[in-house]
């Protein structure tokens, strides 16, 4: 297993190597550039050097007068080391800006994990030993919900209902008005207030796939020969779906769990943008958009490599759930 593992890493630090360098290459072809922006506004100035000026002046500082190539040796000869410089945006250093806004996106992330888990695998489940009857097809039509409409309409849909209709909770914002003359336990609360509807939102786009994917290999399952077998012996049916059938219906779905490890660090971007939430998706929106180069090197490639663990948590956990697998 550990020379699995070893390799394994060993590979994914190469992958990770090239995705970073496509990455780097890309975000030095997009049509505009905080640097552009910076130059532009100092040339403006009284009495100051022209744009071109300040523009070669601010390239040849931050390293973006050489090839793509050079410069991209020289952030990672700077990344080896933990140096990730400042964001030209945000003013501060890269790690210190992403680790102030992560933590929003991750708790919002993480609930709505828990929640998806906690009702669309039971819901599969209970769909497939129920095919074709009316709950299959209520939790079918669920399902397709929440695969076909997107993220801000049922933003939107929640916030008309309880935000505006009914007054329970605020349109946007992390935090209420009120927040600063509250107590500890007052202000965790108001913060858990805010996020329902943000987490609400996530749970009800992200159960869909996974119900349906969960209720897919259960039915495959449930015909299979060990389970008519086991049933033949006259085992209970509950002991049958919950000792037998449901351990092999995990195997593919820890495929689908593995791969949501980056989507608890990479933040939602649209629903932070409706309920006006500071999480890394935004932010990284906005770095994004004003070619904060610094910034989103290192959120994208901190995503690859969050991208490339997760498939290994899954290959691992395979052997986990089936005995039947094992690591060569």
């Amino acid at each position: 297993m550990w020379k699995y593992v070893t390799k394994r890493i060993a590979q994914s630090v190469v992958i990770l190597f090239f995705v970073s360098m496509i990455i780097y290459a890309i975000m030095r072809c997009l049509p505009t550039s905080y640097i552009e922006t910076i130059a532009r506004e100092r040339a403006s100035l009284p009495g100051a050097k022209s744009y071109q000026e300040w523009l070669a002046q601010l390239n040849a500082v931050y390293g973006l007068d050489c090839g793509i190539i050079q410069g991209f040796f020289q952030w990672v000869g700077q990344a080896v080391r933990g140096q990730f410089g400042d964001s030209w945006y945000f003013n501060v250093p890269v790690t210190q800006k992403f680790g102030s806004v992560i933590w929003d996106s991750f708790y919002m992330g993480a609930t709505a994990f828990v929640l998806q888990v906690i009702i669309a695998i039971p819901l599969g489940i209970l769909s497939a030993r129920k095919q074709y009857s009316k709950t299959d097809y209520a939790i079918t039509v669920i399902a397709l919900i929440g695969i076909s409409l997107p993220g801000f309409f049922f933003a939107t849909i929640l916030k008309l209902i309880f935000s505006i209709k009914l007054g329970w909770f605020d349109l946007y914002g992390k935090v209420g008005k009120y927040y600063d003359q509250l107590s500890t336990w007052g202000q965790l609360l108001d913060v858990a207030k805010h996020m329902v509807l943000p987490v609400l939102t996530l749970t009800i786009i992200s159960i869909g796939s996974l119900m349906r994917y969960t209720r897919t290999n259960m039915l495959e399952v449930l015909n299979s020969d060990f389970i008519r077998t086991a049933r033949a012996k006259g085992l209970s049916e509950s002991k049958v779906i919950n000792k037998h059938a449901f351990r092999n219906t995990l195997i593919p779905v820890v495929t689908i769990l593995g791969g949501t490890l980056p989507s608890l660090f990479a933040g939602a971007m649209i629903t932070e943008t409706l309920f006006q939430i500071p999480g890394i998706g935004y932010t990284s929106y906005q770095a994004m958009t004003v070619g904060d180069i610094p910034f989103y090197m290192f959120y994208m490639t901190f995503m690859a490599a969050l991208t490339l663990t997760g498939n290994l948590i899954a290959d691992v956990l395979y052997a986990v759930v089936d005995p039947r697998v094992r690591v060569s």
